[in-house]
């Protein structure tokens, strides 16, 4: 079946049954530019902005094939199918947009408008807000509940992972190293000859044959990594000092807002480096794990291949297959504080309450047991008390495989295992737009109603043959005969 309606210079026109052919009809991208031409504002001067339609279907190209933004747009340039999704009437072998843009994509599309479009598509409503509270008779708060349609349906399966940063492992020595060499470079931007009488030393050879003596060493004891560690903090030390001491001669701060963003982080960085040494100890309360992204922060995970994982920690919902980023942060966070209110965003998704959880065991703690038989939610997990006591299966071992799969199918198949992404706000958008893209795959796998048709009028056209050349004997095997009728009639 050929699809009409796209210019191609090639003879052969689209195919309607590809996946990308498919997946364009079921997108309701009417609602989705709204959404992101209300992040553009009302301002009307300069050159016409890309098509909103070109914006994301670029992103969602290249979240579900796992490309690069330079490779994203080179097959988009070459695949006419692509062109097609993104809203092309023709095919053209220009470049579409320049690779670049793609940052300012993510910043217009936080994780708010992706997650409003990721269930815009899937028809539900956004829960931008938990349902308001009624009180009742005896002054207590209570949700309120919807008289029309099921209260309570469906299984909820909730579960949090880590999306890995793509950053440099960090050690404490190469922080120091990092933030010293970048303190040299704001001491050289600062230095004006005319303001200041003497460059201020900053010993930076020497420091960094120091760093290099410990750093290039196989083997290094735990006393050589302090001495070392310690030799840097004074290099450090030194070198904020002379940066204040240059600030001072100057009427207003001459660093951009890039630069002066750097001297702050490494402040702080050797606030929290040089606290640590002093009192011996590996962790502190937001920890600065690399000067370039200081919004990451280390996510400890105790998992076999990677105890401590740097980046961003979220929680997904699923249900019937479909997944929903719930929380985000930067932060580590407890999970099973979250519970109750992924629960109330399924209540304003879906318009009634899960029938079931299934959780991980950090969820099934007393004061949520309690919450879900308040609302009536089984939880599907281990009873509390003695395990001689507990007879009965609750929850098989396999049940919480779905959940799972998907923190596999996404950081295997599409990428979060390694966010790229070097700003807060785009690290968010990648990886909410992988959950959009986990969910418009499953969407696409879906067999189209067209395509149900076409099996039927096949097979009711096949059956009508095979009935027309039965022979004239079947009549005297009446039952039989009956049987093929009814098979008949039914089909046409």
């Amino acid at each position: 079946m050929v699809l009409d309606g796209f210019e191609s210079p090639f003879s052969r026109k689209l195919n309607a049954h590809n996946r990308w052919v498919q997946l364009a009809h079921k997108i309701p991208w009417d609602v989705l530019v709204n959404i992101y031409q209300k992040q553009m504002g009302n301002e009307k001067t300069g050159a016409d902005g890309i098509n909103p339609r070109v914006a994301i279907g670029s992103m969602i190209i290249k979240h579900m094939c796992d490309l690069s933004d330079r490779e994203t747009v080179l097959q988009i340039q070459e695949n006419m199918y692509m062109q097609y999704f993104i809203g092309f009437s023709s095919f053209s072998d220009e470049e579409p947009f320049d690779p670049s843009l793609f940052v300012n994509f993510r910043k217009r599309l936080g994780i708010e408008q992706i997650n409003t479009i990721n269930e815009k598509i899937l028809g539900l409503q956004h829960p931008s807000a938990k349902p308001e509270k009624e009180t009742n008779d005896e002054g207590k708060q209570e949700t309120p509940s919807d008289t029309t349609g099921p209260s309570h349906k469906g299984q909820l399966i909730t579960d949090a992972t880590a999306c890995p940063q793509d950053i440099a492992y960090p050690t404490d020595l190469n922080l120091l190293n990092d933030a010293r060499k970048k303190a040299e470079e704001l001491i050289d931007v600062l230095f004006n000859a005319q303001l200041h009488k003497k460059k201020p030393r900053t010993y930076r050879e020497k420091a960094r044959k120091d760093y290099l003596n410990t750093a290039q060493k196989k083997k290094k004891s735990k006393q050589e990594i302090q001495v070392a560690n310690r030799k840097q903090l004074n290099y450090l030390k030194r070198d904020i000092k002379h940066i204040h001491t240059l600030l001072d001669s100057y009427p207003t701060i001459p660093l951009n807002p890039h630069q002066y963003k750097y001297l702050l982080v490494i402040q702080t960085l050797y606030q929290q480096q040089s606290q640590m040494y002093k009192t011996k100890t590996h962790s502190i309360e937001h920890r600065i794990v690399s000067i370039h992204q200081p919004h990451v922060r280390p996510i400890v995970r105790g998992k076999t291949n990677a105890d401590v994982e740097f980046g961003a920690k979220i929680q997904l919902s699923l249900m019937n297959g479909y997944a929903f980023l719930d929380e985000f942060s930067w932060e580590a966070f407890n999970e099973g504080s979250f519970l109750i209110s992924s629960i109330d965003k399924y209540k304003i998704r879906f318009g009634y309450y899960p029938a079931e959880v299934l959780a991980d065991k950090i969820y099934c703690n007393r004061n949520n047991r309690a919450a879900l038989k308040e609302l009536g939610i089984k939880l599907k997990a281990k009873p509390l008390g003695r395990p001689s006591a507990v007879k009965e299966k609750h929850v098989s071992p396999g049940e919480r495989n779905p959940i799972e799969g998907k923190f596999g199918q996404a950081k295997t198949a599409y990428g979060m295992n390694r966010i790229k992404a070097r700003l807060a706000q785009t690290s968010q958008s990648w990886i909410a737009t992988i959950v959009m893209v986990l969910n418009l795959v499953k969407l696409a796998r879906e067999i189209p109603y067209c395509l149900i048709l076409d099996m039927l009028t096949f097979s009711a056209k096949y059956f009508t043959l095979v009935i027309d050349s039965i022979p004239i004997f079947v009549e005297n095997n009446f039952s039989q005969y009956r049987n093929i009728v009814s098979k008949r009639a039914f089909l046409t």
